[in-house]
């Protein structure tokens, strides 16, 4: 899935469990956790593979259930002991719907060989081509309906976080400022 696909589906899913938890629209704060938190998985472990060889495939240790979870968890225990668990549940639940959906296509086409990353180091990886560039990656994108889908989310989770009234933008102008303030 493509970075627009992850934060589409995480923040519709998101959207949704605000709403269902507690009637109301999401933070800014926790919206933009939501973000880094879709985006995470690949900006780890794509680098890593990718451009420092350093692992095996774009999705393997950042995108591996037994090293995540833990690792999630810790971080929402700290997160909650400073008033901050809204924003680690953010975080944690845009990483888990970034890693569960780049299984989900595997799993629904039959191919469940290209899910095995969920559960890395435990189970061996398919070959993947790992020397690709973010560029190449970029410039091989075709149109399909799976690409057109993810811009339709895309689109929907646009026109929902646009209902909601924008949140984390606020806080993404405020850091602006701030940052702009302090080179100034």
């Amino acid at each position: 899935m493509w970075p627009w696909g992850h934060a589409a589906v995480g923040y519709l899913l998101y959207a949704a469990s605000v709403r269902r938890r507690s009637g109301r629209r999401p933070a800014g704060g926790a919206v933009v956790w939501l973000a880094i938190g879709t985006q995470a998985p690949d900006l780890i472990d794509k680098p890593l593979a990718w451009t420092a060889g350093v692992l095996p495939t774009g999705r393997s240790l950042a995108h591996a259930l037994p090293i995540v979870v833990p690792l999630l968890a810790a971080g929402y225990a700290l997160a909650r002991r400073r008033d901050r668990g809204e924003w680690a549940f953010a975080f944690s639940f845009g990483y888990l719907a970034h890693v569960l959906t780049d299984a989900l296509p595997s799993l629904a086409w039959g191919d469940p060989a290209y899910a095995r990353f969920l559960l890395w180091p435990l189970l061996t990886l398919p070959p993947y081509d790992a020397s690709k560039s973010f560029l190449a990656h970029l410039t091989s994108i075709e149109p399909t309906g799976y690409l057109a889908a993810q811009f339709a989310l895309t689109a929907i989770a646009a026109a929902v976080w646009w209902r909601d009234g924008l949140p984390g933008l606020d806080v993404l102008a405020a850091a602006w400022r701030r940052l702009g303030a302090a080179v100034s």
